[in-house]
């Protein structure tokens, strides 16, 4: 299918209501370790908002925190939200040249599953470097470890065990039953419109996850989300959300802050948005630190002014906006 092929005016979707997944960011004190008081309160912040929380994912340092560290999310998560849903990273680390480890993969997705979560399957080397068809073969080797997962493509801005796949490969891929959806982080248009017409097409009911945070507008051509900027306003994001499903022409100023929010956040070096998070959340009063992992990359303190003043803007927006509904 080529660019050519595509109309993205055919694939707007007026008056639908996203599902929206939130990375949860894992927050730290000022002395490097995990705030967890501060996680629980993000946690609620986002079920509270209607949205679902995503845990153990890249905002939540999946290839930094250790085992105990990941355990513990877990538990956290499933004691606040109760019998809400939530999703979780299944993350192995291996090396270039690896092969795939089956074992590994289905010792995190028991845990995710012991805690009542749904297992999103981080890529790796072993996974996702493979020719299309052993790729597909590792799959369903994942399929038969769980009874729902949604995958993952990772562009290599935000990894370098990530791998966007083929087009044939993906739309294999949506024919593994256990497969709900796939998160795509490819952050082009494109490569997400070609898998919204696939996804029409072949698996109506298969979800295409976003994970494009320099085109959130993305939930208008039927894409749903799991993305980390979320995680800096799940509250603004909720409002967004309803007032496209509601076909509120107000959604495009919502998006516009938001987006205005991300392309900040999420420019080069990517990874460092968890940092930007951080300092926004910290803003707000929803933390008590903007530091990260200690290993993550940081902003400048420029970032931290404007960040603030974002967040203010934000917060008075919102006070109008609820003063006058």
């Amino acid at each position: 299918m080529s660019t050519e092929e595509i109309d993205p005016q055919k694939l707007l979707t007026p008056r639908r209501k996203p599902q929206g997944i939130t990375a949860v960011l894992l927050p730290y004190t000022k002395g490097d370790e995990v705030d967890w008081p501060g996680f629980e309160g993000l946690l609620r912040r986002t079920t509270d908002a209607g949205l679902t929380p995503a845990v153990n994912m890249d905002t939540g340092y999946a290839n930094l925190i250790d085992e105990a560290t990941r355990q513990r999310v877990l538990q956290t998560t499933r004691q606040v939200t109760g019998d809400l849903a939530f999703v979780a990273g299944a993350y192995v680390q291996d090396q270039p040249g690896d092969a795939f480890n089956a074992d590994a993969y289905a010792t995190q997705i028991e845990s995710i599953q012991e805690h009542g979560g749904i297992p999103v399957i981080f890529q790796s080397y072993g996974l996702a470097h493979q020719a299309d068809d052993a790729i597909l073969e590792n799959y369903r080797r994942i399929a038969s470890m769980t009874g729902e997962f949604i995958a993952f493509e990772l562009g290599n801005a935000f990894a370098p065990f990530g791998n966007i796949y083929s087009l044939g490969a993906y739309e294999q891929l949506m024919q593994i039953p256990q497969c709900s959806g796939a998160k795509h982080s490819s952050l082009n248009r494109v490569e997400e419109w070609r898998r919204l017409a696939l996804r029409n097409r072949v698996r109506p009911d298969f979800r295409v996850y976003t994970g494009n945070d320099l085109a959130i507008d993305m939930i208008a051509y039927g894409s749903d989300y799991l993305l980390g900027l979320s995680s800096f306003a799940p509250d603004v994001f909720a409002l967004r959300d309803r007032l496209w499903a509601e076909g509120d022409p107000r959604w495009n100023e919502w998006n516009d802050w938001l987006q205005y929010l991300g392309f900040l956040a999420f420019r080069p070096a990517v990874p460092a948005y968890k940092h930007s998070a951080a300092m926004f959340l910290h803003a707000r009063g929803w933390i008590d630190s903007p530091r990260t992992h200690p290993a993550s990359p940081t902003r400048s303190e420029a970032d931290r002014e404007l960040l603030t003043q974002l967040a203010e803007r934000i917060e008075a927006r919102l006070t109008d906006f609820n003063s006058k509904a």
